[in-house]
């Protein structure tokens, strides 16, 4: 089952290739995870989020009537590409957003660039999205694995925390966050005292604990998505490194894994986020219309299908036609705006803006539901994410040349 989003009403069911490709619309698509493990990071959120960006745009494009298409990709590629194939081919998709899961990215960013149409990355972190594999037709939105593990370590390193140990997830994903958080730390002239791999969805850290109290090294930073970081936390506060005079630094964390934590179990950890609902003026207007209609506060990925939407379609007007390439180099040359800040897309699709860093607050010091962070430190966007010229990116190449 598909579902057809509009202005005014939700409709469900199938409807013909004809209706899709009317004159009279402009159709783009929301894909992410909508049942599945990162489903409350993203799933009807993130499509609130589109529904909410083309309602404050005003609802049409060149003189079109913007409607949007929701798929579940369950976060698998072979899921995910013929999605893709029949939105973009039979169903007038002109460009789809969110896209959570790394591997659901990289092979859609080969049929984007066949049928020139755009991705709008919200979900995904990886830092090649925009470095080796990057394509013209594909902007990121969010934050990546570069951007979290080099902001936190150089808040942190500047501060207390000159002595690090991780704990690991042994896959790409928290291979590159360790080394990332590593060189930054290293650089600063901190010190990396080990780490500890562990499989993906572990449920027991106990041994993992056991050898980074061993250390005695200031923070533990943990390389980790998901419950393999929900569940480190937990086992954490049981070990009481809090206690023993260790802290935690989550390296790709979300506000909706402190809800579910609960902050006398989370106090103290170390959050890195473009994105806090309690950042600004600007962030706290658009969450609390966000959570008037889910009844959550958004997550960084549902901001960044927002932000990415509205910008999206200022640069088909600004276009004047539906053109991939002309869309995508509007993007590029507009000024973004995120709640109120300024931010820019590079010529690599990275979208870049300051980062903040937080600590979990207290029982106490929460003041309402969902008040949870206190920010410690800002990265400003150009020491965050990773120079251009060091992605490999041959869109950037082509484009300074």
């Amino acid at each position: 089952m598909r579902l057809i989003v509009g202005l005014a009403i939700v409709a469900t069911g199938l409807i013909g290739t004809a209706e899709a490709q009317s004159p009279d619309k402009f159709v783009i698509g929301v894909m992410g995870d909508q049942s599945g493990v990162v489903s409350d990071v993203g799933g009807k959120g993130s499509v609130l989020a589109a529904r909410m960006a083309v309602a404050d745009f005003g609802g049409q494009v060149l003189g079109r009537r913007i409607e949007i298409l929701v798929a579940d990709h369950q976060n698998k590629p072979d899921v995910a590409s013929p999605i893709a194939r029949r939105w973009f081919d039979t169903e007038g998709v002109e460009a789809i957003f969110d896209l959570p899961h790394t591997g659901v990215v990289l092979a859609l960013q080969n049929i984007a660039r066949e049928k020139q149409k755009s991705l709008l990355v919200s979900g995904a972190a990886s830092v090649e999205i925009t470095g080796k594999s990057c394509s013209p037709y594909t902007t990121h939105w969010t934050d990546d694995t570069y951007a979290l593990a080099n902001a936190t370590a150089k808040a942190v390193t500047k501060g207390e925390g000159e002595t690090w140990y991780f704990l690991t997830a042994d896959y790409s994903f928290g291979h590159d966050l360790e080394r990332d958080a590593s060189n930054t730390i290293r650089a600063l002239g901190g010190k990396v005292l080990g780490s500890s791999r562990h499989p993906l969805s572990t449920q027991d850290f106990s041994a993992y604990l056991l050898q980074a109290q061993s250390t005695k090294a200031k923070i533990v930073g943990l390389a980790s998505a998901g419950a393999d970081t929900v569940n480190a936390i937990k086992q954490a506060k049981e070990y009481q490194l809090d206690a023993r005079g260790q802290r935690l630094a989550a390296l790709h964390a979300f506000i909706t894994d402190v809800n579910s934590i609960g902050l006398p179990t989370a106090q103290g950890l170390i959050i890195t986020s473009g994105f806090y609902w309690d950042a600004t003026d600007g962030t706290r207007a658009w969450a609390r219309r966000f959570m008037a209609e889910h009844g959550r506060m958004p997550t960084r990925e549902q901001a960044g299908v927002y932000v990415s939407v509205l910008h999206y379609l200022k640069a088909v007007q600004a276009a004047g036609k539906a053109d991939a390439a002309a869309i995508n180099s509007a993007m590029r040359k507009m000024p973004v705006d995120r709640f109120g800040s300024t931010a820019s897309v590079r010529a690599d699709g990275r979208v870049v803006y300051d980062i903040g860093v937080y600590q979990v607050k207290t029982p106490a010091e929460s003041a309402a539901p969902w008040d949870y962070y206190r920010r410690i430190a800002s990265v400003s966007g150009a020491e965050a994410f990773r120079p251009i010229g060091d992605g490999g990116c041959a869109t950037a190449q082509q484009a300074s040349q």
